[in-house]
């Protein structure tokens, strides 16, 4: 600020408020003669006007320069375009291709890409018809593999089933017209006129085994009915609970597998009894048995699980869901319904084993009710019986095995024979009295009650 102060000769350098103030002055000056003459301020206003509609046309002149020089070059660019584009037209190749411009359309629709209306539409008009194109082959490409594929199984196939007469032949698609030729000779040698014949001989014989096959499969489900029947008879003797006895019951199963099993072999066989031989085959009737026969034998690649669901679907056993109804005696009505023991008592768990057990027994042995003399084999080993289970339940088993007729051996401790022993008609107790070799000893009921006796009274004169 000294050095400024240097060459400041006169207080005119410094005095800046006197410069300011003689502007405002001027100023001041200014705006009493523009105020003095309206006229004066009429044409500033015109002026400026005039300046803004200059500037305007300017702009808009340059404007339009600007876009007359991109048309200008918007032309010759698409002159040399057109110049090309007929070049490649007047090639001799191109011009086949023409009739081809409709395909590219259809193509261009299922793309969803409009027709290009300018030349730098081709290039992605192009893009969208090759991946189009590329889709195509693709699709076709796969299903000529998968029609190749069958074609070959089922080539396979017939191989397998007529080697002598497909001996020359391969199983692939280059020996299709080998195939051909064979098909050609069997219509030549009027093969179809047999097809009626073979239809009745069909009718005849596969219908009628079907139905001979259903048949039995029902006479079995019939037994397993009447078998429950015979059980039922006996337990409608025993009191399951005072009052009330135990009623088994047979019902059919919801399984998918069986019931479209027995459906199909149903669907087999109606409509053909009765019906005339021309009439009663059909190609439906054909590949309902065959779907069912082939099933049966094992399809190719199935034959584990064909052979699981034969064995499933043809145990008759398995047609049924067996449960168990517990029922007032004095009017016939259910008191509980027992499809498994869930949530039932000690008791009640081993009233059921033991009905189960009995049923089993009497279905094994094929017991026939209330017949005098008998063939059927009773005889049935218990082993450890009834240890665990409570006095009331033994005795339930034991007058329902004597109900069903059953002959029992019972291997039992001793601490149940006096539960026991009301139904025992011969005794063979085990003893081991020196520890070195054991005892067997064969007495009727009535023996071992003499000797128990003495043996008590022994006892106590010895007492």
């Amino acid at each position: 600020m000294l050095a400024g102060l240097e060459v400041t000769r006169e207080f005119a350098d410094l005095d800046w408020q006197s410069t300011v103030n003689r502007i405002e002055e001027l100023k001041a000056e200014r705006r009493q003669h523009e105020a003095a003459s309206a006229e004066l301020a009429r044409l500033s206003r015109e002026l400026e006007t005039v300046r803004e509609q200059i500037s305007d046309a300017e702009g808009a002149h340059g404007e339009v320069q600007h876009r007359l020089g991109s048309v200008e070059a918007e032309i010759a660019r698409a002159g040399r375009i057109r110049d090309e584009a007929s070049a490649t037209l007047a090639e001799p190749d191109c011009e086949p291709a023409r009739a081809r411009f409709e395909a590219i359309a259809d193509l261009l629709a299922q793309s969803r890409q409009a027709l290009p209306s300018t030349a730098e539409a081709c290039d992605k008009a192009e893009n969208a018809a090759g991946e189009q194109i590329s889709t195509l082959i693709d699709r076709r490409t796969a299903r000529r593999t998968v029609l190749g594929n069958k074609i070959v199984s089922l080539m396979g196939e017939f191989r397998g089933q007529y080697p002598v007469e497909t001996e020359e032949l391969d199983a692939a698609v280059e020996a299709a017209d080998g195939y051909r030729e064979l098909h050609q000779r069997l219509t030549d040698d009027d093969l179809p006129r047999f097809q009626q014949q073979f239809k009745t001989y069909l009718n005849q014989n596969t219908i009628r085994d079907i139905a001979g096959f259903q048949s039995q499969l029902n006479k079995q489900a019939e037994v397993i009915k009447a078998r429950i029947a015979t059980i039922n008879e006996s337990l409608v003797g025993v009191d399951y609970n005072p009052g009330r006895y135990i009623r088994l019951e047979a019902q059919p199963t919801p399984h998918t597998d069986v019931r479209d099993f027995r459906s199909d072999l149903r669907a087999c066989t109606e409509g053909t009894v009765g019906a005339e031989a021309s009439d009663q085959y059909s190609e439906q009737k054909f590949l309902q048995v065959s779907r069912i026969i082939e099933r049966l034998r094992g399809r190719e690649g199935q034959t584990e699980a064909d052979r699981k669901w034969t064995r499933f679907v043809t145990d008759v056993r398995n047609w049924f869901i067996f449960t168990a109804s517990e029922r007032y005696r004095h009017d016939d009505t259910e008191y509980e319904h027992y499809a498994d023991s869930a949530g039932k008592s000690g008791g009640q768990k081993e009233k059921l084993a033991y009905t189960i057990l009995a049923a089993s027994l009497a279905y094994q042995f094929k017991l026939e009710w209330g017949a005098v003399k008998s063939r059927t084999f009773r005889f049935a080993v218990i082993d450890e019986a009834f240890g665990r289970g409570s006095d009331e339940s033994t005795r339930f088993a034991l007058e329902l095995f004597g109900r069903l007729g059953l002959q029992l051996l019972i291997v039992t401790p001793l601490q149940k024979i006096h539960v026991i022993e009301p139904y025992v008609s011969a005794v063979g107790f085990v003893d081991n009295p020196a520890s070195n070799y054991s005892r067997l000893q064969t007495l009727t009921i009535e023996e071992y009650h003499a000797r128990r006796l003495a043996h008590v009274l022994g006892q106590q004169e010895a007492a």
